[in-house]
């Protein structure tokens, strides 16, 4: 019998909060994100963790469907105080495990506007959504529903190893390698306030770079983290933001393979777990509306490597959205 349920979870705030664990082991229970209440549990939320097990866009391993629920797995080790931000993240907001999206994974298209509706429907009245993928092509669909909310462009904030904006794959337009060229397309992106990070490896070609910038994205690439700094790239990115309303998108693979072997396109070279997180944790302040983690594929997911660093930075997401300043 699972006695989680049972549990007092009512904090000094009134929010629903995680199981106690001194009272049911973290091992034990329901496996929601951080053992949080589900959403139906608590009927409305300011931020829904959603999980959208979909990887029929990736171009090289495929796994990335399984990664929502890889994430929840390592997010049991998680704690209700965040002391690198000194707050509590869920006293302060009513978060709730929203399960997961079903989308067709034999058409990508539908599955987009699965996505993109259900995205919608959690964000009536004012939730924000924090997204566990699933591979890079659902953050069309997510930034599409961020957008419509926001009444405007967005800006972004994209963690990556790669660019993802190609024209097409296989004369695909839609995979998970090009879907910031088609949000710039659609106008859903403030084409003054968007920026990789992280971005190394070999390209097809220079014609990459020089699209990319035509298309308006900032490039910190994981040299510059390495040989500038966190402050520094933090104080830059801020800068390039303002107070736009503002989307993180982070594929996992951003991390070097040594913090996330778990992943489809793994690439030398990258930054470290640490730096992530410090470089998000400097967005404080900033208007977040909503965030993605994607590409985990626990397949290649040596002890859990890849998840635990991929819930700890949903944990560093979610705390940002519960912070003004």
């Amino acid at each position: 019998m699972d006695m989680s349920q049972n549990q007092p979870r009512i904090n000094s705030n009134g929010k629903v909060g995680p199981i106690d664990a001194a009272q049911v082991p973290r091992y034990a229970g329901a496996g929601t994100y951080a053992r949080l209440p589900r959403l139906d549990e608590v009927g409305h939320a300011d931020v829904a963790v959603v999980g959208v097990p979909f990887d029929t866009g990736v171009s090289y391993r495929p796994g990335a469907r399984f990664g929502g629920n890889h994430i929840r797995e390592a997010s049991r080790l998680l704690r209700p105080y965040n002391p690198a931000q000194d707050t509590s993240p869920f006293a302060n907001l009513q978060v709730a495990d929203a399960g997961d999206l079903a989308v067709n994974p034999f058409n990508i298209n539908e599955a987009i506007e699965t996505i993109q509706a259900g995205a919608l429907d959690l964000t009536e009245g004012g939730t924000r959504l924090l997204t566990l993928g699933g591979d890079h092509t659902i953050a069309l669909p997510l930034l599409r529903a961020a957008a419509e909310r926001a009444g405007q462009p967005v800006a972004m904030l994209h963690f990556d190893a790669h660019l993802d904006t190609w024209d097409t794959y296989f004369g695909a337009e839609y995979t998970h390698g090009t879907p910031f060229r088609r949000a710039v397309e659609e106008g859903i992106l403030d084409t003054e306030a968007i920026s990789h990070v992280g971005t190394r490896g070999p390209l097809y070609g220079k014609k990459d770079l020089d699209e990319d910038r035509r298309f308006g994205f900032g490039i910190v690439t994981s040299s510059d983290v390495f040989r500038q700094g966190v402050d520094e790239v933090v104080a830059k990115l801020r800068a390039r933001i303002g107070n736009r309303p503002l989307y993180i998108s982070v594929d996992i693979d951003v991390l070097d393979p040594a913090h996330a072997p778990g992943t489809g396109t793994p690439e030398a070279g990258g930054i470290t777990s640490r730096e992530l997180l410090e470089i998000l944790r400097g967005m404080r302040g900033m208007n977040l509306i909503g965030a993605d983690v994607v590409e985990v594929a626990p397949a290649y997911d040596h002890a859990d490597i890849t998840a635990v660093a991929a819930s700890h930075v949903a944990y560093d997401l979610i705390t940002l959205m519960g912070l003004e300043s």
